[in-house]
């Protein structure tokens, strides 16, 4: 979760979790709602029940045009059906990314490990990953991401809290020892909270970060400072050519950002946490604005770049973020729940809610490479879940 507890708002999550659980379906066959003005269509799958839920953010200025229909209200493509567990006994897994061969690397965020996890469920233990501090919060060990020339180079990328800082980091991996800890980019501004910390390749090869604005809101405005920003850097940690300020900076005016992925057309979104209104999922391009703090979702002030959609911080509080044929889906927190967003030529399509209460809170996703299925990890183990260590999973999730 991206906001610091308070014991009002606490009681009122629950609150609001308790409303929300009164309006759970039944279990049965998978279902669809069209939707109308803001409501958002809620799915169930075989067995499995799903609270409805309202408010998803339609913005009236989002267009359909170019959505593919499908029976049922669907817009896009396929839907997720399936899902298993594919391993349990996890701390807060944050970051997950895939080498050649399929299997996943993903980070514990307080435990500092780093762990191989294969299709087939077995895990290993791969080491410890140095100079990590928790933050009693969000910070710890956060995004990872594997180099597209792995195996050539066997360089992952990580991010995570220091004693003096965020940063982001380089590290060899050969598929058995971990080691060359080199530091890229440090002196990222950290806190408890706010940290941002995803990472992920482009498709033009360069590497993207998502930095928090460390509970000061007015860095994310501020051009020379790497926080509340998306970042964009080559392997070496230098400013990528054509980022729009000459630095690292590559959109500003965010607040707690923790999802990215790129649609089929090659054009990056953005899952943001808000404040206590709404929560956002932006397009993102270069030298935009996203409007932190001034704005938080949707407004009219000149020079601010709109979501493409918004939720109540109720129903999502997104961190992962990926993109799977015609859809992105994003892992939400406080809302327990998976969100499918069809992506259109013009926009985005109408969200769809899956798992809603199943699993508890969600953290990361991320689409299986070659294959029609999604990874998603819960974070049930976190202060927000307050779940004992050993508590969390990773899940596999069929598209059909």
């Amino acid at each position: 979760m991206a906001r610091a507890p308070h014991p009002f708002r606490q009681t009122r999550r629950r609150t609001l979790l308790a409303l929300t659980a009164t309006t759970a379906l039944s279990a049965g066959l998978l279902t669809a709602t069209t939707a109308t003005g803001n409501a958002a269509t809620t799915h169930r799958t075989a067995g499995t029940s799903h609270a409805a839920t309202a408010g998803s953010g339609r913005l009236p200025s989002t267009a359909d045009a170019g959505a593919v229909t499908l029976p049922g209200g669907h817009h896009g493509r396929s839907v997720p059906s399936a899902i298993r567990t594919v391993s349990e006994g996890w701390s807060i897994p944050w970051g997950l990314d895939w080498l050649p061969d399929g299997s996943a690397l993903i980070t514990e965020r307080e435990t500092f490990k780093l762990f191989r996890l294969t299709q087939a469920g077995k895990r290993v233990e791969i080491g410890t990953v140095p100079n990590v501090v928790t933050t009693n919060g969000e910070g710890g060990l956060l995004g990872l991401a594997v180099s597209p020339n792995w195996k050539r180079d066997h360089h992952i990328f990580l991010m995570h809290s220091a004693e003096g800082d965020n940063r982001i980091v380089r590290m060899t991996y050969d598929g058995t020892t971990l080691g060359e800890y080199t530091p890229l980019v440090t002196g990222i501004k950290k806190y408890n909270y706010h940290n941002g910390g995803r990472l992920r390749f482009g498709p033009d090869g360069y590497l993207y970060a998502t930095t928090g604005d460390a509970f000061q809101a007015a860095l994310a405005q501020d051009k020379t400072s790497l926080n509340g920003k998306i970042l964009r850097m080559t392997a070496e940690g230098k400013p990528a050519p054509g980022n729009p300020y000459g630095s690292l900076v590559y959109s500003i005016g965010h607040r707690n950002p923790q999802g990215l992925t790129w649609d089929a057309q090659g054009r990056l979104w953005e899952a943001e946490f808000g404040n206590n209104a709404f929560d956002e999922l932006n397009l993102i391009k270069p030298g935009k604005n996203y409007g932190w703090p001034t704005c938080e979702g949707q407004c009219s002030t000149p020079g601010m770049t709109n979501p493409e959609r918004q939720w109540k911080t109720n129903e999502a509080s997104p961190s992962g973020l990926t993109y799977a044929d015609g859809a992105v889906y994003l892992a939400a927190q406080r809302g327990q729940r998976l969100w499918r967003v069809p992506i259109t030529r013009t926009g985005t399509g109408t969200p769809e809610a899956y798992y809603t209460g199943d699993y508890g809170r969600l953290r990361t996703v991320e689409k299986v490479p070659g294959a029609k299925a999604l990874w998603l990890t819960t974070t049930n183990a976190d202060f927000g879940g307050g779940q004992p260590a050993g508590s969390d999973k990773v899940l596999r999730v069929d598209l059909r």
